[in-house]
């Protein structure tokens, strides 16, 4: 394996999970920037935007994914749902890495949104389902931008990291 695996795509859609399997599958590192902006800071996400604003926390998501990005090895990298928007990441990634969008219905992406205990910034939680649904629509055109999709149903996590993997082959060799 030459290029890193870089997973976009909706808060809820399963990046960090699926991610953490596929980078064990691999039996390479697994990252996740949003964990890494919470370690290096030492605050929530969320209290992040709260404190210090969303332009503040995108200029920490950039900091944090060239970072992961320009490492030589190898690796699986989960990132923000918003950080695929940025075109300086965009590049990045294209340079560096193969982009796979998990794409999830607004249906399982609210069903997995309302229960979570980790609650997004961005999200207005008193109309939970109408603010996904803005949110996928205005970020949907930059996620059609990565190499592959991965249209998530209801494969259980080893189903898709088959699939992910089939995938990854298909376009590296």
């Amino acid at each position: 394996m030459v290029k890193s695996i870089v997973l976009v795509g909706m808060m809820g859609s399963g990046k960090s999970s699926i991610g953490r399997i596929l980078a064990k599958e691999l039996k390479i590192p697994f990252v996740d920037t949003d964990q890494l902006i919470e370690k290096t800071f030492k605050k929530k996400i969320s209290n992040i935007f709260k404190i210090h604003g969303e332009a503040f926390f995108r200029r920490l998501e950039y900091k944090a994914c060239s970072a992961v990005l320009k490492a030589h090895d190898p690796r699986v990298i989960s990132i923000g749902g918003g950080a695929f928007i940025n075109p300086k990441i965009r590049n990045l990634i294209k340079r560096k890495a193969i982009s796979i969008w998990f794409n999830v219905s607004l249906n399982t992406l609210y069903l997995r949104l309302k229960k979570s205990k980790n609650k997004r910034p961005l999200l207005d939680y008193a109309n939970l389902k109408n603010s996904i649904l803005k949110t996928l629509n205005h970020r949907k055109k930059y996620y059609r931008l990565a190499n592959l999709c991965i249209n998530i149903k209801d494969e259980n996590p080893k189903q898709l990291v088959k699939l992910i993997l089939n995938k990854y082959e298909k376009i590296t060799s």
